[in-house]
C-alpha cells in the first residue's frame, strides 16, 4: 500500500493478512492454498451436513444489514480460525455462511474478517482508549437518537463516534481472518464478548470478495459487507453471572437500547445461539448466514 492513497483505495488494491505464527493450525501453501489441521476440540466435519442441505432447497435471504465499522479495525488481522489468544471467557465457536442473496448461492474464498472485545470490554490494539470499566467510548454514528448513554469520552477516544482510530499498541487478540470453503461457510474460534459504554455485547465483521488468496494472504478485491452480529438478551444475562463477565462494573446497553442493532433480528445479524442452559460456562456455539452484494463496496468506516 502507498501512504498517500485513501484508506478505501488502499483496501481495494491490497489488505496484508498476517499468516499465523508457529503452533497455528494453518498453513499457505503455493497457489494461496490453505490446510487447517482439522476440526476443533470436541467438533465434527460440518462438509456432510451441508452437503445435505444443498442451495437449491435453501430459502433466499435478504441482504444482511450493513453497520459502522466502528473505531477499532485493523487492516492486519491475523490469518486463523481460533483467535482466542488465551484470553479468558466463556468459549464462543461461530459458524458463518456466506451467499450471495440475489441468487442464494453460496460465495466460496471470500475473506471473513472478525473482532471484537475481551470479557471486560477491552479491544486488542487499543487497550488504553477502550479500557473498559465504563469508559470505553460508544461507536454508535454521531447525530444518534435521544435515550443514547451520555458523557464524555475518555481522553484519547474518538469523537465522532464510528471514526477510525490509529491502533495504541501492538495487542491482537480475538481479531482473525479466514477463508469460506465451497459451502459458503467458516468457522471461527474465540470467547463470548463482553460489554462497554454505550453498546450491546457484539462482534465486528467485514466480508470481502473478488480477490485473490496468495502466499502473502487475500489482496484485491472489494469490500462487499461490513457488519456486527448480535447476542440476545437471555445469553448475555447468563454470560454475566460467570467470570470474568461478573467482575464487570460497567452499565450494560440492552439489545433493544442499541443504537446499531436495527431490531431485524437475523438479517441485523442476530445470532442464533446453542448452549447449555444451566451452564452456559461450557460454551457457546453462534450461527449466522449473511446474504450479500458480491458487486457491493461497503466500507462504512
Amino acid at each position: 500500500m502507498t501512504g498517500n492513497q485513501p484508506k478505501h483505495k488502499k483496501d481495494l488494491t491490497r489488505r496484508k493478512v498476517v499468516v499465523a505464527g508457529a503452533g497455528a493450525a494453518v498453513a499457505v501453501g503455493a497457489g494461496g492454498t490453505l490446510a487447517a489441521s482439522g476440526a476443533f476440540a470436541g467438533e465434527t466435519s460440518t462438509s456432510a451436513a451441508a452437503s445435505s442441505s444443498s442451495t437449491a432447497s435453501e430459502a433466499c435471504y435478504k441482504l444482511t444489514s450493513e453497520t459502522t465499522e466502528g473505531p477499532y479495525y485493523i487492516d492486519a488481522d491475523k490469518l486463523r480460525q481460533d483467535i482466542t489468544e488465551d484470553k479468558e471467557g466463556i468459549p464462543l465457536t461461530l459458524r458463518l455462511k456466506v451467499i450471495d442473496s440475489e441468487t442464494c448461492k453460496p460465495i466460496t474464498d471470500a475473506a471473513v474478517d472478525i473482532w471484537h472485545c475481551d470479557a471486560l470490554g477491552v479491544y486488542s490494539g487499543y487497550e488504553s482508549s477502550s479500557t473498559g470499566g465504563g469508559t470505553a467510548p460508544t461507536d454508535a454514528p454521531s447525530g444518534t437518537p435521544s435515550g443514547t448513554p451520555t458523557g464524555e469520552p475518555p481522553s484519547g477516544a474518538p469523537t465522532g463516534g464510528g471514526v477510525h482510530q490509529e491502533p495504541t499498541d501492538d495487542e491482537r487478540y480475538l481479531r482473525g481472518t479466514w477463508k469460506t470453503d465451497k459451502h459458503g461457510q467458516v468457522t471461527f474460534r474465540t470467547v463470548f464478548p463482553g460489554w462497554y459504554r454505550g453498546r450491546c455485547v457484539h462482534i465486528h465483521t467485514k466480508v470481502h470478495v473478488n480477490g485473490e488468496w496468495t502466499d502473502a494472504g487475500y489482496e484485491g478485491g472489494n469490500t462487499c459487507h461490513t457488519g456486527q452480529f448480535f447476542f440476545d438478551e437471555e445469553s448475555v444475562l447468563a454470560s454475566a453471572e460467570v467470570e470474568p463477565y461478573s467482575t464487570s462494573t460497567t452499565e450494560r446497553t440492552t439489545l433493544t437500547e442499541d443504537t446499531i442493532y436495527d431490531q431485524s433480528g437475523t438479517t441485523g445479524g442476530l445470532l442464533k445461539l446453542k448452549y447449555n442452559k444451566k451452564n452456559i460456562a461450557k460454551g457457546v456455539i453462534g450461527s449466522l448466514t449473511m446474504g450479500v452484494d458480491p458487486e457491493a463496496t461497503n466500507d462504512n468506516n
